[in-house]
């Protein structure tokens, strides 16, 4: 029987990672479906995507799976059929990053969640079964020439900050279970009107549809397959391309380019940049926006306290980070205690 989690560290991994000589792909699946018991189901797809040599980050819920993941690019087609040999994920839609250089995972990691993605909704009579309608690349730009079309952004502040739709609505949180009421709330107006959510892969906005439709609301579409989904068929068939800047994803590259577009800034000297980056010093670890003239002078860190930290032993480091609790650690909710750290390039 095969082993059902990981028994090596996370440090050997990385390297091995590093060591592969075959390129891998990039993927990201999801699907909304019953499961009766998710523990069995996620052992069993342990198994089989392990002998496959899948990396990545799964999660399984009753009501469904979500999942980013990577594979030996010679494997693509046998991990496609055993997903299709599943008869609920039968032509599941597999999105294939876009801007990818094989090295996004180096572990896998298949967990059992309550939700496939929190949403924070406890009504019993929400249905994801009654969701919006899909809309594909072309109708996606066909339905924006509408003046009267509302796009909404369903993803969190720091990817919007760095890359989005022409004209899309952005909902001012750091959390999707924060996100749905103050759409609903910000939409009153506009409920006549045809509303478009979008989101990275199609998970986020999937639920968000239905979710609205659930509120009252009539004309609402979700982008099929999200943002990956779109820069794939918008380049396949040269079509006009509607989304500006990159695309952030939740793994070791935390973006992919659709477009040059430079539209984000470094959150420590201001110039144009959106490079994401975690801070170096791991007792901090914030999620911030960093060029590489700042990435130099603070050693990759967010402040120079965080700079003096990471020049400590790890012995000292380690006594520093006993006991805190980090959290959801990004720029947007930490404004406040960043700025007064960090300086303009002299």
């Amino acid at each position: 029987m095969a082993v059902l989690h990981n028994r090596v560290s996370q440090k050997e991994l990385k390297q091995l990672l590093l060591q592969e000589k075959e390129p891998r792909t990039t993927i990201s699946f999801y699907r909304y479906f019953h499961i009766d018991d998710p523990r069995l189901f996620r052992d069993e797809l342990y198994r089989n995507l392990h002998v496959l040599r899948v990396f990545g980050r799964i999660y399984i819920a009753s009501e469904g799976i979500n999942a980013q993941v990577s594979v030996p690019s010679s494997n693509y087609e046998k991990l496609k059929t055993y997903l299709y040999g599943i008869p609920a994920l039968d032509g599941l839609r597999l999105n294939i990053a876009v801007d990818d250089d094989g090295k996004s995972f180096w572990v896998l990691k298949i967990k059992i969640r309550d939700k496939i993605v929190a949403d924070g909704i406890a009504d019993p009579g929400f249905d994801m079964g009654k969701k919006g309608k899909y809309v594909d690349a072309e109708g996606f730009n066909r339905l924006t020439k509408d003046p009267g079309t509302i796009v909404i952004d369903m993803r969190n502040h720091y990817e919007y900050e760095v890359g989005h739709f022409d004209n899309a609505i952005e909902i001012p949180s750091d959390t999707f279970r924060e996100q749905l009421p103050m759409a609903v709330e910000m939409m009153q107006e506009h409920r006549d009107k045809n509303i478009i959510m979008y989101c990275t892969g199609g998970i986020r906005c999937e639920k968000a549809s239905a979710y609205m439709l659930h509120n009252g609301f009539q004309n609402v579409y979700h982008l099929e397959g999200g943002i990956i989904n779109y820069a794939r068929i918008v380049k396949e068939k040269e079509l006009e391309n509607k989304f500006i800047g990159k695309n952030f994803v939740f793994d070791n590259r935390l973006g992919e380019r659709i477009t040059e577009d430079i539209i984000a800034h470094c959150h420590q000297c201001g110039e144009p940049c959106d490079t994401h980056t975690n801070c170096k010093n791991e007792g901090c670890h914030l999620l911030f926006i960093q060029c590489a003239a700042c990435a130099e002078k603070y050693n990759g860190c967010c402040s120079e306290e965080c700079y003096e930290i990471s020049l400590l032993s790890e012995e000292q480091q380690k006594a520093l980070r006993k006991g805190t609790d980090k959290g959801q650690h990004i720029f947007n909710k930490a404004k406040a205690r960043l700025r007064p750290r960090v300086h303009n390039k002299s």
